[in-house]
Formats: structure tokens, C-alpha cells, sequence
């Protein structure tokens, strides 16, 4: 898995690399560098890690590591303050042990499955230098939703008359989820290519509490975007 993510990342960075050599002209940069006061957006790729939990009564829940995607929009206050929303999407396999109340007639289970990760976040950032190659630290809340893909109910059906296709049947499953508070910390390396493209490497911490415990996630960020 971490060789694929290193592979993939070389490959985005060559690509991006074309376009460094092309620094357009823009308009007068303010006093205090290249990046006050403007726009940006990047893609994201992302290395999740793995997490372990044991819960009351018994129940665990294993989550394997696994790759992501992203979104970044931001805006520069000044050069070293940088406020953004991030968008993350993860899929990791997981195995979860139901263990249920003393009382039930139930017998614990195993359920092994995929889950759905999509997280939400509102960042600020602090870019310790102005000069181009910078480390920061972020900060950040927002929400993450959670699905298990496991179905909670029998599937319902829906038909119609369509008046291409015919006589259409389409089956939609609920399933197990939540929609959770999450806060996350975070440091990296900021790096501005030219006054165009830049790239930024980051290690974060994500921190995601429930009733029935608390799950925290690493996970390594590598984002190439462009100032505009």
C-alpha cells in the first residue's frame, strides 16, 4: 500500500512539474509576499491508517489502512494565515465484533465489510515563514459521516414506465450509519513552486467521538494545487 502511494504521488508531482515552468505574470505581489490575499485550490491524496478499538461489553472494531482523495479550497489572509474547507473520501475494509447484551438470546457476530468515509473540515493554517518553502501547523473542525454498507432493513422497491427504456425496477438498501463531530491537528511542509503551483505534505490527526466510543485516524496528505 505504501508503495502505491509513493508511485502515485511521484506520478502527480512530475505532472505538476510541467506546469512550474510556466509562471505566468500576475498582478503586483503585496509587500509582503506571493501569497497574501489570494485564492487556492489542490487535489488531494491521501495514506490512512489503520485503527484498533475495544468497546464496553466486548465489542471491537478493526479498521484497516487504506488510500483516499481529496478537495482543498483556501484563502490566503495573509501570507503566514491560510483559512480552507477540505473534502476527504476513504473506503477502508474493516471487521467489526457485535457482542450483545447478557440478556439476548443473540450469539456475538462477525461482520467483515467496507465502509464509507467522507469528512468535512474547516481549517486554518499557520505557515511559520513567507518565503516559498515554509512549515505549518493546522488546526481544524467539522463532521464525518460514517457508513457501514451493512443494510439495517429490507430493501425497498421502486418501478416505473419509462418511455425509453421500458418497465424500470430499482432496489434501494438503508443502511447502519452516523454523522459524527470530529477536530483534527496537523503539521507539514508547504512548498510554493513559483507564483503558480505549489505542493504541500502534511500528517494529520483526526479525532472522531460517539456514545459508544472514539476513533482516531492518522492519515499522511500530499496536495498539489494553484494560487489564482
Amino acid at each position: 500500500m505504501l508503495r502505491r502511494f509513493s508511485l502515485f504521488a511521484l506520478l502527480i508531482v512530475m505532472s505538476f512539474s510541467v506546469m512550474a515552468q510556466y509562471d505566468h505574470p500576475r498582478k503586483k505581489l503585496s509587500k509582503s509576499g506571493s501569497r497574501d490575499g489570494r485564492w487556492e485550490g489542490s487535489v488531494i491524496l491521501a495514506y490512512q491508517t489503520g485503527d484498533d478499538q475495544s468497546y464496553e461489553g466486548g465489542s471491537e472494531l478493526n479498521v484497516d489502512s487504506t488510500m483516499g482523495w481529496g478537495l482543498s479550497v483556501g484563502w490566503n489572509w495573509t501570507d503566514k494565515w491560510n483559512l480552507s474547507y477540505r473534502y476527504l473520501s476513504t473506503s477502508p475494509d474493516y471487521e467489526a465484533l457485535i457482542v450483545p447484551d447478557e440478556d439476548s438470546p443473540e450469539v456475538p457476530r462477525t461482520i467483515n465489510h467496507t465502509m464509507s468515509k467522507r469528512t468535512h473540515q474547516f481549517n486554518v493554517t499557520y505557515n511559520f515563514s513567507r518565503k516559498a518553502f515554509t512549515p505549518f501547523v493546522v488546526a481544524g473542525i467539522g463532521w464525518t459521516k460514517l457508513d457501514s454498507n451493512v443494510p439495517s432493513a429490507p430493501p425497498g422497491v421502486g418501478c416505473w414506465w419509462d418511455p425509453w427504456w421500458g418497465y424500470i425496477c430499482i432496489a434501494d438498501w438503508k443502511t447502519y450509519d452516523t454523522s459524527q463531530f470530529t477536530y483534527n491537528l496537523g503539521a507539514g511542509l508547504r512548498w510554493d513552486i513559483n507564483n503558480m503551483v505549489y505542493t504541500k505534505a502534511s500528517y494529520v490527526r483526526e479525532f472522531l467521538d460517539s456514545d459508544s466510543g472514539s476513533v482516531n485516524l492518522d492519515t499522511a496528505v500530499i496536495e498539489l494545487g494553484l494560487m489564482f
